[in-house]
């Protein structure tokens, strides 16, 4: 063999792991069970929330926020923490937290405190969801280290799956929200006991001194290969603490940092949780008029994310993370057109408003997009094709905007009426269904998962947690961003108009990763130095470069010196 071919060459996707990581990336990866449980559970209990606790909209966006606040947080200081204190004390004390919020959550007898339980249930997503990749690329063997780091993937996909079912279950329950959120402590639980027997991270117990190189070797000896852990301990031999500055003064690693901060971003901002915070309010805006259906709808799109993500795991060792992660936005960004195109004709071929009612202020709008467009109408239409003239009317807030004030639609129920609101009857919304089916299909098997697995490989070790926990941040700090401004968007420059905002965004992710995404399969987490020193314009990111380049022992393994 040439001796310039690339290392991934040598690597062999179809190694078996061994059943000592199996059970390890299993029970890590309940963590990000529990994130994507969390993420999708609350679309379908806010709906019964709003109704038993009276919520207003303020309350109801503080409750979905308030979790992603303290999760950004948490993520921040969960560096630190990871740093001194070990990676599998963060994950045991992240699910013992998640486990506590879930339980107040389930018996919140008021709003205050259902927002205190979605406050604690955040703390334990942040510190979890940036720890669980660090630590399994740390345990995972150089030849499946992508596929497992993608299982963590696979499994907040699975939990959002799953969460979908639940709310379908327990949806037309008198309280059934309780079940929905409190369920959430049965595999946090389960992760918490297991956890207690896992041994901690190799290169954090080396890192630290903690252990002899004989002990680390007996504890991960079908892991490894001795040769190099023994390697491995000697470089680590030399590091010291690391901090802020001197991640910032090494240039690989301020590059490497950038590049894992625009991953994250570039996740959020192409709109992913808001697929999954609002897939059922997108249905229902798409013109599907009844709250169970559009459950079930969005549980069969959550479906479609989870499934997908199996084609990630499988390939992620074939392409490698540079290929699934630009395939991923290219597909998005055509998913994400469909949606905007999916809106934009219901907007266009929207229903005519026919009839009036003397007084109402809704009474100016001609159409049933431009009176839904409006945060205070809906449209009022004949169930079932009836004869029914159409209305612009106004909302009745006080009954979560299910009946007007005026008109035939007082009662929707007596009069065979059905009052549209934020959605309009529409013969397109299929397209939209296909859209939202498409974007996860695209996104689950890169996107989805390559901005956690390249995080988790590109940082030397002793600036890995930090690293990590910064572009955890940025993630959760973009969530809160996009999660927040998505409904004030639709209204600010339509639907459609968002949907093509988001569009720019992930056409822009395409062309910026194009030009700096290195590939990083088969490059020991030792090694990634070279990838990283070459000037940024004139480097050759989607080859892996040399045998030599790879396995070299520069400075990026140990610690500057911080003057």
């Amino acid at each position: 063999m040439d001796s310039h071919s690339p290392t991934t060459n040598t690597q062999n996707p179809s190694e078996r792991p061994t059943k000592a990581i199996i059970l390890l990336t299993f029970f890590s990866a309940l963590g990000g069970f529990l994130f994507g449980y969390d993420t999708g559970v609350v679309s379908g209990a806010m709906l019964l929330l709003r109704r038993d606790f009276q919520l207003t909209n303020l309350w109801q966006e503080i409750i979905v926020s308030i979790t992603i606040v303290s999760a950004w947080g948490s993520s921040l200081i969960g560096g630190v923490l990871a740093d001194r204190l070990g990676r599998k004390r963060v994950i045991l004390g992240s699910s013992f937290v998640f486990t506590l919020g879930a339980i107040v959550l389930g018996l919140a007898p008021n709003k205050e405190t259902l927002l205190a339980g979605r406050f604690i249930v955040g703390l334990g997503i942040g510190s979890s969801s940036m720890c669980v990749p660090v630590y399994l690329s740390e345990v995972a063997p150089l030849s499946i280290r992508g596929r497992l780091t993608v299982t963590n993937t696979l499994f907040i996909t699975g939990g959002q799956f799953i969460a979908s079912v639940i709310c379908g279950l327990f949806g037309g329950m008198d309280q059934g929200w309780r079940w929905m959120l409190g369920i959430g402590a049965l595999p946090s639980m389960v992760q918490l006991v297991a956890f207690f027997f896992a041994p901690e991270s190799p290169r954090w117990l080396s890192l630290h001194g903690r252990y002899s190189i004989l002990y680390i070797i007996f504890l991960y000896k079908n892991a490894f290969v001795i040769s190099d852990v023994i390697k491995l301990l000697l470089l680590l031999l030399f590091l010291l603490k690391t901090d802020i500055a001197a991640i910032f003064q090494t240039h690989p690693v301020r590059r490497a940092l950038i590049l894992g901060c625009l991953l994250q971003l570039f996740q959020q901002i192409s709109g992913i949780n808001t697929v999954m915070y609002y897939s059922a309010s997108i249905i229902a805006m798409a013109g599907i008029d009844n709250d169970q259906t559009a459950i079930w709808l969005a549980a069969v799109t959550s479906f479609f994310n989870f499934s997908f993500t199996f084609v990630g795991l499988w390939l992620v060792e074939r392409l490698g993370r540079r290929l699934l992660t630009l395939g991923s936005l290219f597909g998005v960004t055509l998913a994400l057109l469909t949606l905007g195109l999916s809106f934009q004709l219901t907007y266009n071929n929207s229903h005519s408003v026919t009839s009036f009612v003397q007084g109402d202020i809704c009474s100016q709008f001609k159409t049933c997009s431009h009176c839904t467009e409006n945060p205070e109408c809906g449209f009022c239409f004949g169930r079932n094709n009836s004869s029914l003239n159409t209305y612009c009317l106004q909302a009745n807030h006080s009954l979560y905007n299910e009946d007007s004030i005026t008109g035939p639609c007082v009662n929707p129920e007596e009069s065979g009426s059905v009052f549209a609101y934020n959605w309009c009857p529409s013969g397109y919304s299929w397209i939209s269904i296909l859209g939202l089916c498409l974007y996860l299909c695209f996104f689950a098997p890169g996107m989805g998962p390559m901005p956690w697995s390249v995080n988790s490989e590109i940082y030397p070790n002793w600036a890995r947690a930090r690293c990590t926990s910064y572009a955890t941040s940025v993630n959760w700090g973009a969530n809160l961003i996009v999660s927040l401004t998505f409904l004030t968007l639709t209204e600010a420059i339509t639907k459609q108009g968002t949907f093509y905002l988001y569009t720019g965004f992930a056409l822009s992710g395409f062309i910026i990763f194009f030009l700096i995404l290195p590939e990083t399969k088969g490059v020991h987490l030792e090694n990634v130095e070279s990838l990283f020193q070459k000037p940024l314009l004139r480097s050759t990111p989607w080859k892996t470069g040399s045998r030599e380049e790879l396995t070299r022992k520069e400075s990026y393994g140990t610690l500057p010196t911080v003057q």
